[in-house]
């Protein structure tokens, strides 16, 4: 509930309340947390998630249900392929200075449809028709630096470049926000970098920015 004492308030707890979540999933032990009538009554007058997550677009990654949470619990800002844009940006600020959560997850996974289409367009020069091409363009960097040390992109796994992709959004969350890197930088705030596998609905550590380890 709002002003919940049980709320994780700082970066490791909420990390290991999202973690423990996707065990349960994962085992199919959900606990379905913060979905009752009286729960859903006490929210409408105001939220406190406690954290935000920015993930991939894609129907089969809906975080709440793969981290076994509910209403209020996080505020979800999703695009395709987890894009940057200014809007993003914006949200993901308002959840952490004004929600205040201590703690941003970047959600990809694995057969990613923006990263091997981003991946066409570099190797065979197929690019997609209208704005998902915007889509596409904003993959692309993190595909390109990978290549820096030479290694062309055709003899790169989809699932490196998605990696890749994944750990680069993160970096550029705090890159590009100073409100965010300035809550990274004061502890109250960090940054995870998580890859979910379809099949198996696991979550993978891939990047952290800040700290998430457990006190003591």
């Amino acid at each position: 509930m709002v002003g919940d004492m049980n709320r994780p308030t700082t970066p490791a707890e909420a990390w290991a309340e999202l973690a423990a979540g996707n065990e349960r999933f994962v085992s199919g032990r959900m606990l379905h947390p913060s979905q009752g009538v009286e729960h859903r009554t006490e929210l409408s007058t105001g939220q406190a998630p406690f954290a935000v997550v920015f993930g991939c677009s894609d129907s089969r990654v809906a975080a709440e249900i793969i981290f076994d949470r509910g209403l209020g619990d996080a505020f979800v800002v999703r695009t395709a392929g987890h894009v940057i844009d200014t809007t993003v940006l914006g949200s993901i600020e308002y959840g952490v200075e004004i929600l205040d959560a201590p703690l941003v997850v970047v959600l990809g996974h694995d057969h990613c449809g923006a990263v091997t289409a981003a991946t066409r367009a570099l190797v065979d020069g197929e690019t997609p028709h209208g704005f998902v091409r915007t889509v596409v363009d904003r993959v692309i960097p993190s595909i390109v630096a990978l290549t820096a040390s030479g290694r062309p992109v055709a003899s790169l796994d989809v699932e490196e470049l998605a990696h890749e992709h994944l750990r680069a959004t993160a970096h550029m969350l705090t890159d590009y926000s100073a409100t965010l890197a300035r809550r990274v930088a004061e502890g109250t705030c960090a940054v995870v970098a998580v890859g979910y596998t379809l099949a198996e609905g696991t979550v993978s550590v891939a990047e952290v920015i800040g700290d998430i380890s457990p006190a003591g």
